[in-house]
């Protein structure tokens, strides 16, 4: 991997010492990750999936 394609891995703000979501952009492309498990594959998702899920959240689409 080029050294510019590297994730930046940035963990949730709601993280303790729990299981984390860590999220990086790489490209056009947003990647997550299990924080206790960086060795496994992350997913990828295009900007506008991306943006899509954001806007969802901010929407409270996900709340039980």
């Amino acid at each position: 991997m080029e050294e510019m394609n590297v994730p930046a891995w940035r963990k949730s703000s709601r993280c303790g010492t729990s299981t984390c979501v860590e999220v990086a952009k790489v490209g056009e492309n947003y990647l997550i990750r299990d924080s206790k498990k960086p060795e496994a594959a992350a997913l990828s998702f295009t900007e506008a999936e991306w943006d899509a899920f954001v806007e969802g959240v901010t929407a409270g689409e996900f709340r039980f």
